[in-house]
């Protein structure tokens, strides 16, 4: 009891701060969503790729489950994880889930819960969501708008009703950050590559230029009217490629603009990628980005694409939504991934299995643990390899 005989509540000094001036109000997020999902994932090549392979990547390692040090083979939330909702598949979810987190840094699971349990689980989409901070600045709610219609959900019960998973942002309290903004200069440039070679090729893959008029005089105005409809009619685009020009006594072509080895066009395309790739976490040589290929092999940059950007992914979802859905069925629940399978650290898994077996000091049980098993059932612990 407090000293004016109120109960004292914990809670962040700093959370009446956050929330003074935005009580109970959604929070917009700060940027269009739908301009970079449209610019970046729906027309860029290298964001496509990247996002693709991180959401596939991280959805196809498979989930563990674990009460205390005993892993549970066969338990309701593995089973609701493996079928979330009758739309979708585990790996479909967490697929949306992943892209979500690459595309708008935020990423929003909906629990549906009978009887105190959780039963289906939907991947929101995040453009269409709002935190509501509470009196204590940290999210009591959220919004969620479509069209005219909104829905509100309450942070209450066990689970709550929303779980979100955000990447770091440091400059906003609610939101996260995601990768294709700090790519976002480099995206424009490759977009703005891409479509001036497009725009090379529709005016017949030459440089722009102007015809200059040598006679005495001027043309008079049927005359250039009639030049310039004869210009594009009969040498412009793809189809008029390479067709000479046939010009009239007094007309001279002049070239105006630089050559694409001047402006070094391909290598600032390339370059561009580049950095949407280092962006994102992926080798440019698994995207097939020439240059810059700082890895011996394609094995060695798989490997560091799984453990510098993939399985920190993983891991921190894997907490995030055993923390959400694992009280429902008790405390004591967690949930990880399972390392072995993913064929990509199948050297990394062989060397620590020869360094392990080679270790005649640990005793069987021990080195079942040091590879990531628990204890063999019946007491092995005498018993040495």
């Amino acid at each position: 009891m407090g000293i004016f005989g109120r109960r004292e509540e914990k809670a962040s000094r700093t959370g009446r701060v956050m929330s003074l001036e935005q009580l109970g109000r959604p929070i917009w997020t700060p940027r269009d969503y739908g301009s970079l999902a449209q610019e970046g994932f729906a027309r860029n090549p290298v964001v496509f790729r990247a996002v693709r392979m991180i959401a596939e990547a991280a959805a196809s390692a498979p989930f563990l489950l674990y009460e205390g040090e005993r892993e549970v083979e066969d338990h309701p939330l593995l089973a609701l994880l493996t079928r979330p909702n009758p739309a979708q598949s585990g790996v479909a979810l967490l697929e949306t889930v992943y892209g979500h987190l690459m595309v708008a840094g935020n990423a929003y699971l909906e629990a549906v819960t009978i009887d105190a349990a959780p039963r289906e689980i939907f991947a929101l989409r995040p453009d269409r969501m709002k935190v509501v901070p509470g009196p204590d600045g940290w999210p009591a709610g959220f919004e969620y708008g479509a069209g005219s219609r909104t829905v509100r959900f309450r942070q209450e019960g066990t689970p709550q009703p929303v779980l979100h998973l955000s990447l770091f942002h440091p400059l906003n309290d609610h939101y996260g950050f995601a990768p294709i903004e700090a790519a976002q200069t480099s995206l424009d440039i490759h977009n703005a590559a891409g479509a001036w070679a497009k725009a090379l090729l529709d005016n017949g893959a030459r440089p722009s230029g102007a015809l200059v008029y040598k006679a005495e005089g001027h043309l008079s105005d049927d005359q250039f009217d009639r030049l310039k409809v004869e210009l594009e009619e009969n040498y412009s685009g793809a189809r008029n490629a390479g067709r000479p020009l046939l010009l009239e006594g007094g007309l001279d072509w002049k070239t105006m603009a630089m050559s694409p080895r001047d402006m070094d066009f391909i290598e600032a395309k390339n370059l561009a990628a580049r950095e949407i790739a280092l962006a994102f976490g992926v080798p440019p040589m698994l995207l097939g980005i020439p240059g810059d290929n700082t890895y011996s092999n394609y094995r060695e940059a798989n490997r560091a694409f799984w453990r510098q950007t993939v399985l920190p992914l993983v891991n921190r979802t894997c907490q995030a939504i055993g923390n959400w859905l694992g009280p429902a069925w008790g405390e004591g629940l967690r949930l990880s991934y399972d390392a072995d399978q993913i064929e990509a650290l199948s050297l990394e898994r062989e060397a620590l299995w020869d360094r392990v077996a080679a270790a005649d000091f640990l005793t069987r049980d021990e080195k079942r643990a040091a590879v990531g098993y628990g204890i063999e059932e019946g007491g092995a612990d005498a018993a040495s390899a």
